[in-house]
């Protein structure tokens, strides 16, 4: 981008940010600093010596001496990031987001299809191993033993990790371009169809999904979201718009993993319900309620409040993806 272009799209916003330069509000003086840096990176890597860039640096120096005038307010960063930051950047993915469940429901009824028309389709895709125990389990009248063979610390251990592997997995793929994060989407979601396909063949469909989605409506909801993040990456490289690409990639990687770091608490909820809630012999409104509260937890914070927080409080700057 030239350095008047630059300048051009920028100097109405610059001269909004140095009226808040005297601001005393945490929020606004941690938004703008994050702003201006940058805008100073970008004038530094393609601008350095031009008077842009040193009207930048000193901008930003001003903000940041405010910010540490003000360091004991900022003890609150870690709950703003999920009260406020963390939403907002959805408000801005949220268009990647229905990319991602898209792309994973349409995996998902893949999957359950070739499952219902294939009769060894099942055991390619989840294993002999699981088929044959689950079979068993089915035949002693516990079809959902397998959450009750393991400890259940170690399991909630090993489940947890799991499910954070494969969320970072599918972000970190999203550097290809996006066509990393759709296989994982795509391999998930033939996953769960063949799975949930098999108990409907067994006549258990209701008792599965009873049982499974205690913990699936947050872990299956994750990967989701997981796949959102590794999509705003990959877009970030693929529509770079007016930004150079490298530059696009840094910002989209940034808000990408933000996303993806967020999802961290709500894999380890997933974990616990797996390996402390599911084993247990709850009744049917029990389980129904809890995997109500989820889904109405996973729609409320990642789609409702971003938008109802952009709309009472609008942010200060737009993302550029």
């Amino acid at each position: 981008m030239r350095e008047a272009v630059f300048i051009r799209q920028n100097a109405d916003k610059w001269k909004t940010i140095e009226q808040d330069a005297r601001a005393t509000d945490p929020n606004v003086l941690s938004e703008r600093f994050v702003e201006l840096t940058d805008d100073l990176a970008y004038a530094r890597t393609f601008y350095p010596g031009a008077p842009v860039t040193r009207y930048l640096n000193t901008l930003t120096a001003r903000f940041h001496q405010q910010i540490y005038r003000n360091r004991r307010e900022e003890r609150g960063r870690f709950a703003r990031f999920w009260r406020e930051e963390l939403p907002r950047l959805f408000q801005s993915s949220h268009r990647q987001l229905l990319i991602s469940f898209l792309i994973f429901l349409a995996a998902t009824a893949l999957g359950a299809v070739s499952a219902l028309h294939d009769d060894t389709f099942v055991r390619l895709i989840l294993g002999d191993a699981y088929v044959n125990q689950t079979l068993e389990n089915i035949e002693r009248g516990d079809p959902m033993a397998v959450y009750k063979s393991n400890n259940a610390s170690l399991m909630f251990l090993a489940i947890t990790f799991n499910n954070i592997r494969v969320a970072f997995i599918a972000f970190v793929l999203g550097a290809l371009f996006s066509v990393g994060t759709v296989w994982v989407l795509f391999q998930n979601g033939v996953m769960l169809g063949a799975f949930q396909a098999f108990f409907y063949q067994k006549g258990l469909l209701l008792t599965s999904a009873l049982t499974i989605w205690i913990h699936g409506t947050l872990e299956i909801s994750a990967i989701v979201i997981a796949g959102c993040a590794g999509l705003v990456m990959g877009n970030s490289l693929l529509f770079p718009g007016t930004y150079p690409r490298l530059y696009s990639f840094q910002k989209g990687a940034k808000q990408g993993m933000k996303i993806a770091v967020g999802l961290v608490p709500i894999f380890i909820t997933a974990g616990f319900l797996e390996s402390f809630v599911t084993r247990l012999p709850l009744h049917w409104a029990v389980s129904g309620s809890i995997i109500a509260a989820s889904a109405l937890f996973i729609v409320w914070y990642f789609v409702l409040y971003p938008i109802q927080l952009n709309h009472s409080s609008p942010p200060s700057h737009e993302s550029p993806h």
